[in-house]
């Protein structure tokens, strides 16, 4: 029998996390004066504990053992040879999938979830504020708080609050409450509310309501806690590319192709990184970022300084962004709908470490019911995305006749979206595509911020 799913053992279990500043220069935070942000500025936010790794300059970093002892519950994730994919689209490319579907959320979430909780816990802190998109990321804090005996708080894209009813119902299963974003609890959410009183929602509006929560409360035991983008949330999912590693070792394989969607970058981060380490250091390799056409951030929007929540209350990051006011249309791949990609993945697209490609919604529901049909498992709309552009590249292998290897990361299930595929089955999904003009209406908030050129570019541990 061939050999389809690919395991680790306990003792073959990565202890150390890589950490990509290591290896590459970034454009510093830049606070209200443009000036670089000290590390204090972020206390109200972020424990010092992860504030300390959202800036460290090591390499590695060592993951506690109270957080592998809780990852241990679904950890590793299986390797998944796709055969029956392959066999169907007739192509001579090796598939593997990282089956990240299998964590309790059912999402690569809590790699990075259970991390935040369990630092926030040894610093004191009693409750997390955060936003989510499709709910995946909510569902994984209120279940990484409830491992550590945090409260949890979320606020959830309306449009996505709407479409996903059951993930709020996970969150309160595991002890957390959910409400739509935007709310009637902020000033960030009353403000657009009073402009905008029917909209879908963004992550940048609940961001802004996640941090004004967090950082009202009195008590100093609140700190927000967020799913993507940010350095330490791309270190805590590289335990996915480095088990992916060994995974391929155990069979002889090394992948030529790597492939992650992309909303704010950490599921493409987890299983890239440690590949992009290779290929800094020689190794031949081609990486790609997926992203929807309905929120090009990689693909069409400008490499800019920008805030990455609705009200401006971050400080200013250094990525392609298309604007913290902008309200991508209501796609159904909740995660992938944010205005900004993560500065560490912003960077390598700069660097031509990595390429990015957008896929449209219908393209991608389409892969993910081929892989369903094939391989047996209901995608996730996110990871749809990754997978339109897996069979992209093994059709394009077939064509070339070469023997290619493809690794792409399954994000997580769909059995939490099924109303999208009711509506794709339905004939009811719409394509978005930005025009010219609306990315340009986009761009014209950045007129006055400083631009990363302007900024010189530091090593990591310098703010």
């Amino acid at each position: 029998m061939k050999q389809r799913i690919i395991t680790l053992q306990a003792e073959e279990m990565p202890k150390l996390w890589y950490n990509i500043l290591a290896d590459i220069k970034m454009n510093p935070p830049l606070g209200p004066d443009s000036n670089p942000i000290e590390s204090d500025m972020l206390a109200p936010v972020f424990p010092m504990n992860l504030i300390e790794q959202e800036v460290s300059p090591e390499r590695w970093i060592e993951i506690p053992v109270e957080v592998l002892e809780v990852l241990s519950g679904w950890r590793s994730t299986p390797l998944i040879r796709a055969f029956s994919l392959e066999k169907a689209l007739g192509t001579p490319a090796r598939i593997y999938l990282k089956n990240e579907s299998v964590s309790p959320p059912g999402s690569h979430k809590p790699n990075t979830a259970v991390a935040q909780a369990y630092y926030n816990k040894v610093f004191g802190i009693k409750k997390l504020v955060t936003e989510t998109g499709a709910g995946q990321w909510g569902s994984a804090l209120a279940f990484a708080c409830s491992q550590f005996g945090l409260d949890c708080e979320v606020y959830m894209v309306r449009v996505s609050f709407d479409q996903k009813p059951y993930r709020k119902t996970m969150m309160q299963a595991w002890g957390g409450v959910c409400y739509a974003s935007p709310s009637e609890r902020t000033n960030a959410g009353r403000a657009v509310l009073e402009n905008y009183p029917d909209t879908p929602g963004s992550l940048g509006i609940a961001i802004s309501e996640a941090i004004e929560v967090a950082v009202s409360d009195s008590s100093g035991k609140t700190r927000y806690s967020l799913g993507s983008v940010l350095n330490h949330v791309m270190l805590h999912q590289t335990i996915i590319g480095l088990e992916a590693k060994k995974q391929l070792e155990k069979v002889g394989d090394y992948p030529d192709i790597i492939i992650g969607c992309a909303g704010g970058g950490s599921n493409f981060a987890g299983l890239s990184y440690p590949f992009v380490y290779d290929k800094i250091n020689g190794r031949e390799i081609e990486v790609y970022p997926v992203e929807p056409t309905a929120c090009p951030t990689m693909t069409k929007a400008p490499f800019v300084y920008d805030h990455g929540d609705e009200a401006g209350y971050t400080p200013l990051l250094a990525m392609h962004s298309l604007g913290h006011a902008f309200i991508p249309p209501p796609i159904h791949a909740g995660g992938l709908r944010y205005h900004g990609m993560a500065p560490t993945v912003s960077q390598l697209v700069n660097d031509n470490l990595i390429t990015p490609k957008a896929v449209t919604q219908i393209d991608a529901f389409k892969a993910g019911v081929l892989v369903a049909r094939t391989e047996g498992i209901i995608p996730a709309p996110e990871t749809n995305h990754a997978l339109a552009c897996v069979v992209e590249e093994a059709n394009k292998a077939k064509e070339e006749g070469k023997e290619k290897v493809i690794l792409a990361n399954f994000s997580g299930h769909g059995l939490m979206d099924l109303g999208s595929y009711v509506m794709y089955f339905n004939n009811e999904l719409t394509n978005f595509a930005l025009s010219e003009e609306e990315i340009l209406r986009s761009e014209m908030i950045f007129a006055d911020f400083p631009k990363p050129e302007m900024i010189k570019s530091v090593d990591p541990g310098t703010i």
